[in-house]
């Protein structure tokens, strides 16, 4: 038996993680599956999500994948569209597409910088006006928006990134007012430095690790089911009265 909660609040709810091929998407996708939820989950990489859908299904219920740009408001309307059809209205939404590519200020064209925020804000807020709809119509539902430690250690190299994650924490009070009387809570979940393949890849090498030591309060390292050891919370249930806020796992860092 798991040493970590279960809550039986989740059990049959459809839920719609944007970017759950790969990094902590793949770990919510597992972690929600796990809990009996109906999952529905987008990406672009259909090899890494053949093996996401075979470990969430070893866990339970067969999510849904949904092959889509989330740059592309028509892609994020179509495939809710097919979640609807295949699983019925959208409970909780979990707002994990992102590209935190590295880039200098004095680089970045008007083109770029539309391309980033297309994937790190506006697909997060136009996948969130579809699931109010539904979300709106059953009276009740959950919307969880990812944000980022990076604008609050004032991380060097991505500028763009960090303006968008820092923008998630006003998205998510602003349709925390508006969407509120209707039922829905919204609440914002930020991670630390967490050890994803990619992460591993590209830029955790001796220099990083001394960083994390330094910096983080605890030891140890950061892992995706950490993050969606939170996320199950908030859309859970047990957080009923909790909206508007912001929610970091960092080990302490910030």
């Amino acid at each position: 038996m798991s040493q970590y909660a279960h809550y039986p609040s989740l059990a049959g709810k459809v839920v719609f993680i944007t970017g759950g091929s790969s990094g902590i998407g793949a770990d919510m996708v597992t972690a929600f599956a796990a809990q009996g939820a109906r999952v529905a989950f987008t990406g672009r990489n259909r090899e890494a999500a053949q093996q996401v859908l075979q470990a969430a299904a070893a866990l339970g219920p067969q999510p849904l994948f949904l092959p889509c740009d989330m740059g592309r408001v028509e892609d994020i309307a179509s495939a809710f569209a097919a979640t609807r059809e295949a699983l019925g209205r959208v409970q909780v939404l979990i707002n994990n597409a992102a590209n935190d590519d590295r880039h200098q200020l004095a680089t970045v064209s008007p083109e770029y910088f539309d391309q980033m925020v297309a994937i790190n804000l506006r697909a997060g807020f136009f996948a969130a006006q579809q699931a109010a709809a539904d979300m709106v119509a059953a009276g009740s539902g959950a919307i969880v928006n990812l944000s980022s430690i990076s604008w609050k250690i004032k991380g060097a190299g991505y500028p763009v990134y960090e303006t968008c994650k820092a923008a998630t924490i006003g998205m998510t009070r602003a349709l925390a007012r508006d969407l509120g009387k209707q039922g829905v809570r919204v609440n914002t979940l930020t991670p630390g430095w967490v050890m994803t393949e990619k992460q591993l890849r590209l830029w955790v090498d001796a220099a990083g690790e001394q960083l994390i030591d330094a910096n983080q309060c605890l030891d140890g390292r950061l892992h995706g089911d950490d993050i969606a050891r939170m996320a199950l919370f908030l859309a859970a249930d047990d957080s009923r009265m909790i909206t508007a806020q912001e929610f970091v796992v960092d080990a302490g860092w910030t």
